[in-house]
C-alpha cells in the first residue's frame, strides 16, 4: 500500500492561516462599508443599492479568487521555507541518532541550503573521528579476538549439544549440534527450516520441564555452598516425541557477593540416550529369553536323569552318577533362576541414575516438605555414610505427593525422615504418627498419577518411581512406637574417594562446538516472558521481537485471498538474528492470479506440494512465542492471520508494532512512508523485495533504526510506542 499523502500538519496550518486572513478581510470590508454608508445621503444610498447590489456576487467571486491565489502562494512559501526546514530537521535527527552515514540534500531557502552544507561538513568530521576510534578499538581488542577464535576452534571439536541460559531460562548461547538435536525432537509438524524450538532469547522451558531444571539448579546451588569444586547436577527427561535426554547442568557464577557465590545462569550439556536405553533394554530382554530357554532345557535334563533310575546300571555307580548330575542340574537351575529374576527386574527399568549423598537427599526432601503450609519435618537416624543412586527429582516428587495425601486425607502435620543402610541397598522412610492404612489404599496411592497441591497431575506414579530405581516400596506400622511409615528400598552407590590433603583438584575444561549463536548481554535481561501488561512497561530495547511479512494472492482476505508465503526474523537485545529465521511457502489451495505473480514472483508450480496454512501457522505461532510482532502495515498481514484463527485453533494475541505507523510518528513531515522510502532514508540495502523473508529482514532493520528515534521523542517503552502509533493518520485504515 502506498503511504504517500499530503502532510496533515502543513495542510491544517495553511487552512487555518487562510481562514484567519479571510475572516480579517471580511471584517475589514464590513466595517469599512458600514462607515462609508453612514456618511452618505439617502439619494446616494439609493444609487449604491441600485448599481452595486446586483454586482455583489461578482465582487465575492473576485475576493474568493484572490483568497485562493493567496492560499496557493502561502502553500508554496510553506513548502519552500518551513516544510523544507522540518524535513531537513528530521533528516538531521536520523544522522544524529542512528548510525546512518549519508549527507543531507540541500533544499529550501539559500540559508537552509547553507545550513545543510555546514551540517554535512560536521557529518564528515564525525565520520573521520569514528574511523579513528574504530581503528583504536580494533587494535585494543585484537588480543581478545584471537582468544575468542582459539576458543571457537577448540569448541568446534565437541559433538555434544550445549545450551547456555540465564536464570530466567532465556537462551544466551547454543551450538549447531543443539539446534539440530532439538529440531529433531520437536513434536510439531515438520515445516520449514524456521520451525526451530530453540533460539536466542527464547525460553529453554519450551523444551525442558521447568521443575526439573529448577531442581537440578537447587542441587547445584547446595553443592556450591558446600565448596564443591564441581557443583554440577544432572537429570534425565523424556520429550513429547518419546526421546530420552540426559542433561548435565553446571551453574554460571558471577562472583561472590557478601561472602556467598551468586549464580546468574547455567550451562546445559544434552545427550540423547534413547538408542542406548533401547539397546540395553533389548539386551536384557534377550538375556531373559535365553535364561528362560535354558530353564526349560534343564528341566528336560532333570527328567531324563530320573528316567535313568530304571536302567541296568550298577546300583552304587548309578546312584553316585545320578547324585552328581542332579546336584549340578539343581545348582545350574538356581543360578539361571537368579539371573532370570534379576534380568526381569531390571528389564525396562534401567533409568539412568545419578550418585548422590544420602544426607543431601534427606536435606532437600526436608526443605521441600517443610515448604508445605503448616508442616513440621525433621530428620531422624540419617546415616552419613550412605550414598545412593537415584533419580532425585522423581523420588522427591513421590515423597511430597505421599505427604500431601497424608495431610489432606488423614490430617497429618508432622513427619520424620529416616535413611539407613540395608545390605547393598538403603531404606528411605517417610514416618508419621497415626493409624494404619489398608492395603487397598496403599495400592491406590501407589498407582495414581502423582499430584501435589494445585499443580497439574504428573505422568508418573509412585510405582513408576520405584521401578525406575529397581527398588521396592511398602507401608509398615511400628506398634511399639505408635508410628507408621512408607519405605523406599533404593540402590546404593560407592562413596567417592576423597583426594589426599594438599592435593589440588583436577580442573576439567568443557569445550563446546563453535558457538554460532550467542548473546551474553542477555545475562542481565529478565522478564521477557512477562504478561502483556508487564510488557507495556518494558523498554523497547529489552524486548524480543518477531518481524514478519506475508505474500498473498491478493489484497482481500475476506473475499478469498490466501497466504502464499510467510517469512520472519527475530530481533533480540537490539540485534537482528539473521541465522534465526522462518521462511515457508504455503499451498493456497486456490489459483494464483496472474496479475499478482510479477509482484511476488511465486509461480503456481512453486507452491505445489507445499504444506497448507493449517500446518504452517502452528509452526509460525511457535516461532513467535513470547515475542512482540512487528510488521510494515501490520493491519494487512494480521488480518490474514486472524481469519485463520478459527481454522487452526490459535490466537495471535501478541502485542503488535507497525513500522509504517512508527515512521509517521518520528517523521511526520516526510512525503512517503513506504518501506522502500524509509529504507532509503536509513541507507538500508533492500535485497529480496516482495519476498516474505526479504521484506521481513528490511522491516527489522528499519525497526532497529526507529528505536533510538522514538527514544529521542520520549518514547521508551512498548506501551508508549503502541499509544503513539495509534495517534497516526494511517492507524485509522481498516481491512
Amino acid at each position: 500500500m502506498s503511504a504517500r499523502r499530503p502532510i496533515p500538519g502543513a495542510r491544517r496550518a495553511i487552512v487555518l492561516g487562510m481562514a484567519v486572513v479571510a475572516a480579517g478581510l471580511l471584517l475589514w470590508a464590513g466595517v469599512s462599508t458600514a462607515l462609508v454608508v453612514s456618511t452618505l445621503e439617502d439619494t446616494e444610498r439609493t444609487w449604491l443599492a441600485e448599481h452595486l447590489l446586483p454586482r455583489l456576487p461578482l465582487l465575492l467571486l473576485t475576493m474568493l479568487a484572490m483568497l485562493g491565489l493567496a492560499a496557493w502562494a502561502a502553500g508554496q512559501l510553506w513548502r519552500r521555507g518551513f516544510s523544507s526546514a522540518d524535513a531537513l530537521l528530521e533528516d538531521a535527527q536520523v544522522l544524529l541518532t542512528t548510525d546512518v552515514e549519508r549527507e543531507l540534500v540541500p533544499r529550501g531557502t539559500p540559508a537552509q541550503r547553507g545550513l545543510a552544507q555546514a551540517f554535512n561538513e560536521l557529518v564528515r568530521q564525525r565520520r573521520r573521528l569514528r574511523e579513528d576510534m574504530a581503528l583504536q578499538v580494533r587494535e585494543a581488542s585484537q588480543h581478545v579476538e584471537q582468544e575468542r577464535n582459539r576458543l571457537a576452534a577448540l569448541m568446534s571439536e565437541l559433538k555434544q549439544s550445549v545450551v547456555v541460559c540465564n536464570l530466567d531460562g532465556r537462551i544466551l548461547l547454543y551450538n549447531s549440534q543443539a539446534r539440530q538435536q532439538f529440531r529433531a525432537l520437536s513434536s510439531g509438524p515438520s515445516v520449514a527450516d524456521g520451525a526451530d524450538v530453540i533460539g536466542l532469547g527464547r525460553s529453554i522451558y519450551s523444551v525442558l520441564d521447568r521443575h526439573l531444571v529448577a531442581h537440578a539448579l537447587e542441587r547445584a546451588q547446595d553443592r556450591l555452598l558446600r565448596g564443591d569444586a564441581r557443583p554440577a547436577a544432572q537429570f534425565v527427561t523424556t520429550t513429547l516425541s518419546a526421546q530420552m535426554l540426559r542433561v548435565h547442568l553446571t551453574p554460571v557464577q558471577s562472583g561472590p557477593q557478601g561472602g556467598a557465590p551468586v549464580i546468574d545462569g547455567f550451562v546445559l550439556m544434552v545427550d540423547n540416550i534413547t538408542r542406548d536405553f533401547e539397546q540395553e533394554s533389548t539386551r536384557d530382554q534377550q538375556l531373559n529369553e535365553m535364561m528362560e530357554s535354558q530353564r526349560a532345557a534343564l528341566g528336560n535334563l532333570q527328567a531324563a536323569v530320573e528316567v535313568l533310575d530304571y536302567g541296568d546300571i550298577d546300583t552304587a555307580t548309578r546312584e553316585r552318577f545320578l547324585a552328581v548330575i542332579r546336584e549340578e542340574a539343581l545348582r545350574m537351575g538356581d543360578r539361571v533362576a537368579a539371573w532370570s529374576q534379576r534380568s526381569a527386574r531390571d528389564m525396562g527399568t534401567r533409568w539412568p541414575l545419578e550418585e548422590m549423598h544420602g544426607a543431601d537427599l534427606v536435606t532437600v526432601a526436608q526443605r521441600r516438605l517443610a515448604a508445605q503450609p503448616g508442616l513440621r519435618v525433621s530428620a531422624d537416624e540419617v546415616d552419613a555414610e550412605v550414598w545412593l543412586k537415584v533419580d532425585s527429582y522423581s523420588l522427591l516428587l513421590a515423597l511430597v505427593y505421599l505427604a500431601d495425601r497424608l495431610v489432606s486425607e488423614h490430617e497429618v502435620r508432622q513427619f520424620w525422615l529416616r535413611l539407613r543402610p540395608a545390605g547393598t541397598r538403603a531404606q528411605l522412610d517417610l514416618v508419621w504418627m497415626g493409624q494404619s492404612m489398608s492395603t487397598e489404599t496403599v495400592m491406590s496411592w501407589e498407582m495414581d498419577n502423582m499430584r501435589v497441591g494445585d499443580e497439574g497431575a504428573s505422568t508418573l506414579t509412585v510405582r513408576d518411581v520405584v521401578q525406575r530405581h529397581g527398588g521396592e516400596f511398602w507401608f509398615e506400622r511400628e506398634r511399639v512406637r505408635h508410628q507408621a511409615f512408607f519405605r523406599f528400598l533404593l540402590p546404593c552407590a560407592e562413596a567417592p574417594v576423597r583426594p589426599a590433603a594438599g592435593t589440588a583438584p583436577v580442573a576439567f575444561v568443557h569445550s563446546q562446538s563453535r558457538p554460532e549463536y550467542y548473546d551474553f548481554d542477555l545475562f542481565a535481561a529478565s522478564g521477557a516472558g512477562a504478561g502483556a501488561g508487564a510488557l507495556d512497561e518494558m523498554r523497547l530495547i529489552d524486548l524480543a521481537y518477531t518481524v514478519f511479512d506475508t505474500e498473498t494472492t491478493g489484497l482481500n482476505p475476506s473475499e478469498g485471498d490466501e497466504i502464499l508465503q510467510i517469512g520472519a526474523a527475530r530481533v533480540v537485545n537490539g540485534k537482528l538474528l539473521r541465522q534465526e529465521s522462518f521462511e515457508q511457502l504455503v499451498d493456497p489451495q486456490r489459483s494464483i492470479p496472474a496479475a499478482s505473480i510479477p509482484i511476488h514472483g511465486i509461480q503456481p508450480e512453486m507452491v505445489k506440494g507445499q504444506p497448507t496454512i493449517e500446518r504452517v501457522l502452528p509452526a509460525f505461532h511457535a516461532f513467535a512465542r513470547d515475542t512482540v510482532l512487528v510488521a510494515h502495515n501490520a493491519a494487512f498481514d494480521l488480518r490474514f492471520l486472524q481469519i485463520k484463527e478459527s481454522l487452526t485453533g490459535l490466537r495471535f494475541d501478541h502485542p503488535v508494532l507497525d513500522t509504517l505507523l512508527l515512521s509517521a510518528v518520528v517523521h511526520p513531515h516526510q512525503d512517503s512512508h513506504r518501506l522502500e522510502a524509509i529504507a532509503e532514508r536509513f541507507q538500508i540495502t533492500v535485497i529480496g523485495r516482495h519476498t516474505a523473508l526479504g521484506d521481513a529482514m528490511v522491516t527489522a532493520e528499519v525497526f532497529l533504526r526507529l528505536i533510538p528515534l522514538l527514544a529521542d521523542k520520549g518514547i521508551h517503552t512498548l506501551g508508549q510506542a503502541r499509544q503513539a502509533q495509534q495517534q497516526s493518520y494511517f492507524a485509522r485504515l481498516k481491512y
